[in-house]
């Protein structure tokens, strides 16, 4: 079994996209790509602002448009924003000669890890956990429907997370290959 060409991680805020990202892609010998900083890089200001400014709309086509760019980058490691799977025209994107991982977490994680975030313009309001839970209810059907693994990230370290992705990736063995196969959909 070998590697695929690209992987493509999604999922709410908070669950590890970036940093996970980079550790599977140097894991893998590929390079790590986060479509919010090259948004930020290419606009020259951060997403706040781009919110601020163009709304959610005008930042969700930066994002398609990235998303197309992209789409064609081989041995990338590819981290999305929370909302990337929102737009229909971005599930083909996600998908294209990619393995889709959904690093799935909990909303108490999410609230745990994003609460000092300044860069997250969908949080700054006076009920936080409130969005994420409404995000979460909206955004998780679709996650799950992209996604060809699914990774609970709650209570694991990244290092932890990325070596079992590097397990089920590329299985070495023909016993850990059998694993595999057996359980179809890799739910971890």
């Amino acid at each position: 079994m070998s590697l695929p060409k690209r992987v493509v991680l999604v999922g709410p805020m908070g669950a590890g996209k970036s940093t996970i990202g980079r550790m599977l892609a140097r894991e893998l010998g590929y390079r790590f790509l986060d479509s919010d900083r090259i948004i930020e890089e290419r606009c020259g200001a951060n997403i706040p602002w781009i919110f601020d400014v163009e709304g959610e709309d005008g930042f969700r086509q930066r994002e398609t448009a990235m998303l197309s760019e992209l789409a064609g980058e081989a041995e990338t490691v590819l981290a999305t924003g929370g909302g990337a799977v929102m737009r229909p025209e971005n599930h083909p994107l996600l998908k294209q000669d990619a393995v889709v991982i959904y690093l799935r977490t909990s909303i108490e994680q999410q609230v745990e890890r994003t609460r000092k975030d300044r860069n997250r313009p969908l949080l700054q309001n006076d009920d936080p956990e409130g969005v994420l839970r409404r995000l979460f209810a909206i955004r998780d059907p679709l996650y799950t429907e992209l996604a060809d693994i699914i990774m609970y990230t709650d209570r694991k370290s990244p290092r932890l997370v990325v070596r079992q992705l590097v397990n089920r990736l590329n299985p070495k063995t023909p016993r850990q290959q059998r694993q595999v196969r057996k359980e179809g959909r890799n739910h971890v």
